[in-house]
This record gives structure tokens, C-alpha cells and sequence, in this order.
């Protein structure tokens, strides 16, 4: 018969104390009592009692003698006492870990072939780390709960925290793959006069030719489609030291927004601090440097001066808008879309001169 077929796991334990406590009682003993017959102080004879502290070899030796139980079964249960502590402390680490682990979108990391299918829950916990790139929660939680700190969203900005983190990674991973010269911000600002040109192109080509410009400047640019849960237009950080990243949604599907939110995210990198992370949902601009943002990228796709000229004349029927995205060299619904923001026409109206942004 071998040895594990012998082995006593029961699923409970009994702590010393509780059984000192019956031989006191039979013996008519007080805890006193016995710390003064075993030499011991009260304070540790009390402790070992409510289970604070351990029984020791010369302890159980001291027990023995005393309460007439032999010093092995004192250590015995104290053993086993011990054992069933740590593997219940380990069993609720691995259900604390299994269910932080089902917070995430996991099932949408295996659609999109970012994940394996986990075999298992306690597999998806460690599929799940390697996916964030650390070995332990621990890890985890070091390099991602700093990144939080760096988080700067508008104050109304909602959006689940483990699908926006994860989105995150996903697009740090996109921009790994992208290689990227050194970051040259001349460079970049001409990168986005090209770029503003592209955007009355059908939206597969300019968005390629966008990534392409963005690369030779040394910013990777990313389109990840959002997560569930998540408000997010788009984002802009320095992921690593000389190697910045403009990340989007598209969650919007049209050319206005996905285009707007790109030179918003621009307006990021070159105005504000490296050391955010802007996190952004342009439905919102209560944010003293998101409505600076925004503010640039209005005055970049239309010049102020030509963008007043225009409201001025009051006719925004389809033909005139036409017109005018195409004196300004940018997409018609690029200003059908600002036209609907500042309220000047319906959300409903010319909404025909908008392409889907995929």
C-alpha cells in the first residue's frame, strides 16, 4: 500500500488551544495555573491557546508532563493545525486570483487569437499574466497599479477598469510590432499636415498610409477596437522612453470622429506631459487640457479664420459642405461632424457625407 493512500487530509483542524483548554477544565486547572507548572510565562500560554502562537518541541515536552499527553500528539495537532491553515490560506489566494482573473475580457482575448483558450480557471489566471507580460499578481499589481497613477482621463469618463487596461496592453503590444524611428517632433507636425491631406481617402488606405507617416516620425499608431465596458475614444502616451503611441477605438464608426480623435491625440504628445497617459472619451470636455486638446485639433483640420468665414455664411446644405471640405483638402464629414457639435445643424442632418471608420 503506498504512503499517499494512508495519508489523513481531513477538510478541518482542531486548534491547540482548544484541546488544552479541555484538560484544563478536567484537570481543574487555570491557564495560570499552567504557565506557572510549566515554567512558562502567562502571556505565552495564553497566546498559544488562542492560536497566536505555535507549541514547541520543549513546549509539548512541558505539556507532557503536566497534562499526562504524550508530547508527540501535542505536536501533532499543532502540526496539522498549521498545515490546514496554509493550505487553506493557499486555496483562498487561488480563488481570490481566479476570480480577479474573471474580471477581464478574457473570452474576447481568445476571439481576437490574443489568448489561448485557458484549460482551466487556475490556467487562465497564469494565461492571463503572461498576456500582461509579469509572472505573478504581485508583479502585477506593481507594474500596472503605477501605470494607473499616470492615468489623466476627464473627470466624467467611465469606463470598466480591467477591459481599459487590457485594451491598453493590447495596444501596447500592436505598437511592439511596429517598427519605429527614433521620435523626431519636426518631423511629426509635418507627418500631420500629410496626414490631414489623407483624410478625404477611402479609410482602409488613408489609415495604413497614416501608420506608415506615423512610424517614419517615431510614433506607432494603433486602431484597436474597443473592449466591452469600455467609453473610450482613444488614448496617447509615452510607453516607453523615445517611443510614443497614439492608440483608437473607431467605437464611433464614422470618418469625423476617428479622424478628430487622432489629431487629439496628437495635440497630447506635443503639448502635454510625457509622463500621462491621456485617456480619452471626446464626448467629454470638462478638462482644462482636454478642451486644449481638442481646441488644436479643430484649428488644425480647419483654420479658425476659414472655419468663421464659413459658420458666418449661414448654408450648410450638402453641396456647400462639400465645397468646402474639399478648398480646405480634408474629408466632408470631417466638417459635418463639427458643424453637429457646435449645434449649428441636427446630429441627424448630412450625416450621408460621413464614411464608416472600418
Amino acid at each position: 500500500m503506498t504512503a499517499a493512500a494512508n495519508r489523513y487530509s481531513p477538510d478541518y483542524a482542531v486548534p491547540p488551544g482548544w484541546v488544552i483548554e479541555e484538560h484544563l477544565a478536567t484537570h481543574g486547572i487555570s491557564q495560570a495555573e499552567l504557565a506557572r507548572r510549566c515554567g512558562r510565562s502567562p502571556k505565552l500560554i495564553s497566546e498559544i491557546i488562542a492560536g497566536r502562537a505555535p507549541i514547541e518541541p520543549g513546549t509539548a515536552l512541558q505539556l507532557e508532563m503536566v497534562l499526562g499527553v504524550d508530547a508527540s500528539i501535542w505536536l501533532g495537532i499543532e502540526a496539522d493545525y498549521r498545515l490546514f491553515q496554509a493550505r487553506e490560506a493557499d486555496a483562498r489566494k487561488a480563488r481570490d486570483l481566479v476570480a480577479w482573473a474573471k474580471t477581464f475580457p478574457v473570452g474576447d482575448l481568445v476571439k481576437r487569437s490574443a489568448m489561448d483558450p485557458p484549460s482551466s480557471e487556475s490556467a487562465m489566471v497564469q494565461t492571463l499574466l503572461s498576456f500582461f507580460g509579469v509572472a505573478t499578481k504581485h508583479a502585477w499589481d506593481t507594474k500596472y497599479g503605477a501605470a494607473r497613477a499616470a492615468y489623466r482621463h476627464s473627470p466624467s469618463f467611465e469606463s470598466d477598469e480591467p477591459s481599459l487596461r487590457t485594451w491598453l496592453r493590447l495596444v501596447e503590444l500592436d505598437a511592439e510590432k511596429q517598427s519605429c524611428t527614433g521620435y523626431d517632433e519636426p518631423r511629426f507636425r509635418s507627418t500631420l499636415r500629410q496626414i490631414r491631406y489623407l483624410t478625404g481617402d477611402p479609410m482602409p488606405d488613408a489609415i495604413q498610409e497614416a501608420k506608415q507617416l506615423c512610424s517614419e516620425a517615431g510614433v506607432a499608431l494603433a486602431v484597436v477596437d474597443p473592449l466591452p465596458r469600455m467609453r473610450v475614444s482613444g488614448a496617447a502616451w509615452w510607453y516607453r522612453p523615445g517611443k510614443p503611441v497614439i492608440a483608437l477605438t473607431g467605437r464611433h464608426g464614422s470618418d469625423d470622429h476617428l479622424w478628430f480623435s487622432f489629431f487629439h491625440e496628437a495635440a497630447h504628445l506635443l503639448l502635454h506631459s510625457r509622463r500621462r497617459i491621456f485617456i480619452d472619451d471626446l464626448s467629454l470636455d470638462d478638462d482644462d487640457v482636454e478642451a486644449q486638446a481638442n481646441e488644436w485639433a479643430a484649428n488644425f483640420l480647419v483654420p479658425r479664420r476659414q472655419w468663421q468665414r464659413f459658420v458666418a455664411s449661414g448654408v450648410f446644405a450638402s453641396i456647400d459642405v462639400q465645397t468646402f471640405a474639399q478648398d480646405q483638402g480634408i474629408a466632408p464629414g470631417i466638417v459635418v461632424g463639427r458643424l453637429q457639435h457646435e449645434g449649428l445643424i441636427p446630429w441627424t442632418h448630412l450625416n450621408h457625407l460621413k464614411k464608416k471608420a472600418a
